[in-house]
């Protein structure tokens, strides 16, 4: 294991998570907030000690970076950066507790928009700007930010980039790995200045336009309101969330290709086609039931139904109602909600549409089979084949994703939780979505959880956003042999 190239690159990390930090203050300068002393402190203290790292172990530059460096990397950067992310609010006094500020931190840094603050509007400015702030860097990946300027550290970057980037394949928009970061992280960038820049015309000033716009594309779902979205009871603002929660759930490949005039490569994608239909069923249903039972009118019972099923189905978070009082059945419709998720290559967390559509096409042909025993019949995606052993992945993948959920819903009841709020928890933390269901569901937040809940809900929320195997690797004795 190299453990010098490994240091030397967590330090560049927590010298780009300091600079972030610092540029905090900007937001705490225009509000008047009485946070900038515990930005300082920890920014320039976390850029000091990932800059001692990075010249301590400089001779790294240059060395190889195997499969087995990337998964560490990658794990202990999202650790690391967590553990420096939580020194603002300790410092300035807003969470106290290192639980709970790491668990906020981790929360954010892992877009899973899970939360322990009753009260959000008592933060100062400063410290909301870097709470969403861990939104965006975590959405496209500081691995991937930092890869997009891997000439600079003089190590490769592809051992990063598939240890990181989120989905059973990782297309690249560029033969060099350096160009499909720096490619991507542009078009994000793009997408959070064109929503930031509508929210400004929806009214919100500019602090909460652009704390909106890295929680939606991000897919991550911190506000700066306590009633979340919902406080601002507009519907332009509603929809401008909906159609950017839906760009966060789609890949970023397809958006490059639209970008540059290939609109038709949307609906050519199978993925993309299912992840749009899936959708459209499930807001038609949903839309109904609330305009018939509710007494809502048609275009509220279809904006609460987009805006809700968009934001748990790309693990936002975003709340403009609480689906749990709709109707009792709807506690377990986005039970089962919660462990969809959106497009592999997107910012969301959850299983991936492309994991349940591929095993969904080998039932059906297995079905198929039992008709026809010698016929040849691949499972097509896009057109192509797809190969036996992936389709074994995907199967192994789906299993030890509802195992591990099973786990975890009954050390969370062992702790306390009732069932339901145990499983939606349980859920939300390793799709990445942040409200789950009963003591943690959409009105309510994670306060309540024990302590040693908290750290085994932080866990979760790593493991889903690293795809489990990234980090279920690095516990194994394989790993650690030669």
């Amino acid at each position: 294991m190299n453990f010098k190239a490994i240091l030397y690159i967590i330090g560049f990390l927590l010298m780009l998570t300091g600079l972030f930090m610092l540029s905090s203050i900007i937001f705490s300068i225009l509000y008047n907030g009485n946070d900038i002393p515990a930005f300082l402190i920890s920014g320039i203290g976390t850029s000091t000690i990932g800059f001692l790292l990075w010249i301590i172990f400089r001779k790294a530059k240059g060395s190889e970076i195997r499969k087995k460096e990337g998964y560490l990397i990658v794990t202990l950067g999202w650790l690391v950066m967590s553990f420096f992310g939580s020194l603002p609010f300790i410092i300035h006094g807003a969470i106290p507790n290192f639980t709970d500020a790491f668990f906020e931190t981790i929360s954010g840094f892992t877009t899973t928009g899970a939360s322990i603050l009753n009260n959000v509007e008592a933060l100062p400015s400063g410290l909301l700007f870097w709470r969403s702030m861990t939104h965006w860097i975590g959405g496209m990946g500081i691995i991937v930010l930092s890869i997009a300027i891997l000439p600079f550290l003089g190590v490769g970057g592809m051992q990063l980039y598939q240890a990181e980037v989120a989905g059973p394949s990782k297309d690249k928009l560029h033969p060099r790995v350096q160009e499909t970061a720096k490619r991507l992280w542009a078009i994000y960038v793009f997408f959070t200045g064109i929503e930031t820049i509508l929210l400004l015309f929806g009214g919100m000033n500019l602090l909460d336009a652009i704390c909106h716009s890295f929680g939606s594309l991000a897919t991550g779902g911190f506000s700066t309101k306590n009633q979340s979205v919902a406080f601002y009871n507009s519907a332009y603002i509603d929809y401008v969330i909906i159609i950017f929660m839906f760009i966060g759930g789609t890949s970023f490949s397809l958006h490059y290709f639209a970008l540059h005039g290939k609109i038709s490569a949307y609906f050519k994608d199978s993925e993309f086609r299912f992840y749009f239909g899936f959708i459209s069923l499930t807001v038609l249903f949903t839309t109904l039931f609330l305009f018939f039972n509710n007494s809502l009118s048609f275009e509220k019972s279809f904006r609460n139904a987009t805006f809700n099923i968009l934001s748990v189905l790309t693990s936002t978070g975003f709340a403009i109602a609480d689906y749990e009082a709709w109707a009792p059945f709807f506690s377990t419709f986005f039970l089962i909600l919660l462990l969809f998720g959106a497009c592999a290559g997107s910012t969301s967390g959850g299983v991936k549409m492309i994991r349940y559509q591929l095993l969904m096409k080998h039932g059906i042909l297995e079905l198929k089979r039992l008709v026809h025993p010698h016929a040849v019949l691949p499972v097509r995606h896009n057109g192509k084949a797809v190969p036996n052993d992936i389709i074994s992945r995907v199967a192994a993948f789906v299993f030890l994703y509802l195992v591990i959920f099973g786990i975890g819903s009954f050390i969370l009841s062992f702790l306390g939780l009732d069932i339901k709020s145990a499983m939606g928890s349980v859920a939300a933390c390793m799709a990445n979505i942040g409200p789950g269901l009963g003591l943690t569901g959409p009105v309510s937040n994670y306060s309540g959880v024990p302590d040693l809940g908290k750290w085994f809900l932080s866990f979760l929320m790593l493991l889903g956003r690293l795809e489990l195997y990234t980090v279920l690797i690095i516990f194994s004795r394989a790993f650690w042999k030669e």
